[in-house]
């Protein structure tokens, strides 16, 4: 279990419609990640490095709104980066595994349910890579958010 972390577009304090915030690709694990997003145990996420050159898109930058959307496309609730950090994958810290409320209790766990991830058919399709593989020094994306509104409706 893990995800990419997608944010598609971007808009300034102010401007309409917000980015969107992808978790994973559509279907269970997206459920799992959003509901945890919804239920605040989910603080941190981790993306590829190599997944944002690919697509041409900016870091997330702190202070930047996004919708989170479910496996439907819908927006279900609104987050804003805290932190961002581009660090080596032999580099993740426990605070940040267990903060991507996924029920990770050591960085070992982490790491091997986020490479059985960057392993998989779909994320190597999405990469054009099918044969890409992860090691210590792989560059990776690690964002602090926090929720801003539940967007579900009550």
């Amino acid at each position: 279990m893990t995800e990419i972390t997608k944010h598609e577009g971007r808009a300034g304090a102010g401007q309409e419609p917000l980015p969107k915030a992808e978790f994973a690709f559509p279907g269970p694990l997206r459920d799992q990640l959003v509901a945890a997003i919804l239920d605040g145990s989910k603080t941190s996420t981790t993306g590829l490095l190599t997944g944002y050159e690919r697509d041409g898109d900016p870091l997330p930058a702190v202070g930047e709104r996004a919708a989170v959307v479910d496996s439907g496309a819908r927006p279900v609730a609104v987050i804003e980066v805290t932190d961002v950090r581009v660090v080596p994958l032999g580099d993740v810290d426990l605070a940040h595994a267990v903060d991507e409320g996924e029920g990770f209790g050591t960085v070992a766990q982490w790491r091997a349910g986020h490479e059985e991830f960057w392993h998989s058919a779909e994320v190597r399709a999405w990469l054009g890579d099918p044969g890409y593989t992860v090691d210590d020094a792989t560059p990776l994306v690690l964002e602090r958010f926090r929720l801003v509104a539940d967007l579900r409706e009550k």
